[in-house]
């Protein structure tokens, strides 16, 4: 089924034109540096309109090997933008704070020469949470503004899951702290983005809560969290009092050390011989 939503900028600019074409051509045309990610077939780059910065997401055609290989890994391939496009809107039902989208579109016969494209207005100015966390355990922030931090995080963690939704890459880089005004404990702001594998079902499932908290907890190891900012995020994620959580979710701490433990080797190994960027 062909789909096609414009708000506006992109509904005066696209409107009365073929919106696919448009987003391939500014896609192609792109400068280099204006391109953020161009893999698998998915390309993400930066375009300002009247000096606004948006993201343009395009998706040209997944392929059968790839989707093979997905099956094969008993995972539901990720097709074209649809996927982020619902994601959004069940966000902003949830209240979870999130992109804006402001334009998606996707066509085509079969899944493997579907065209997909998704626009989103640009949270800016911002850092993500791995960024703004980086230097915490030589320079730790102020302790209001850390606790106001973890509690941020935890609610949304937590209005996400109950409202039956996992993201799968629940890592502290997919958060973006808005720098206009400057965080403050009393005056924060946080907005979950890269939602393109999210899954959305009435319930979310224990697996993947589990496996979102792991990746959180794995994302946060070296950021000098102390016992109690943990305790504050168990506080603020799960109803009730701490004392009952603590009771009743002993099989779930101990499987986050041992989850996060394993994503670190993992990473270590992973990026152990690789050569250093230059910068």
């Amino acid at each position: 089924m062909n789909q096609l939503v414009l708000t506006p900028p992109l509904s005066a600019l696209w409107g009365d034109t073929d919106a696919f074409a448009a987003a391939v051509a500014l896609g192609r045309e792109a400068a280099s540096d204006a391109v953020v990610r161009d893999l698998e077939g998915r390309r993400t780059l930066r375009f300002e309109i009247d000096g606004r910065g948006y993201y343009l997401k395009l998706q040209q055609g997944v392929g059968w090997g790839r989707i093979a290989g997905e099956l094969l890994r008993l995972r539901a391939p990720i097709l074209g933008a649809s996927n982020e496009w619902r994601a959004i809107q069940t966000c902003h039902a949830l209240r979870v704070p999130t992109m804006d989208a402001i334009a998606y579109g996707e066509r085509g016969s079969g899944p493997a020469k579907r065209e997909s494209f998704l626009v989103t207005a640009a949270i800016e100015p911002a850092v993500d949470l791995d960024a703004y966390t980086r230097e915490w355990r030589q320079s730790p922030p102020a302790p209001a503004l850390k606790r106001a931090l973890v509690a941020e995080v935890a609610r949304i963690a937590r209005r996400m899951h109950e409202g039956g939704m996992n993201h799968r890459d629940f890592y502290l880089c997919h958060f973006l702290l808005h720098l206009d005004p400057p965080p403050t404990p009393q005056r924060l702001r946080l907005s979950l983005i890269d939602l393109h594998r999210a899954q959305i079902r009435p319930q979310t499932p224990r697996r993947w809560r589990d496996k979102d908290l792991s990746a959180l907890y794995f994302s946060a190891l070296d950021i000098g969290l102390t016992r109690r900012d943990k305790l504050r995020f168990l506080r603020d994620y799960f109803p009730g009092p701490l004392r009952e959580t603590l009771k009743h979710e002993q099989p779930l701490l101990r499987h986050l050390e041992k989850e996060a433990a394993r994503l670190k080797l993992r990473y270590e190994r992973k990026f152990a011989n690789r050569p250093a960027l230059q910068k």
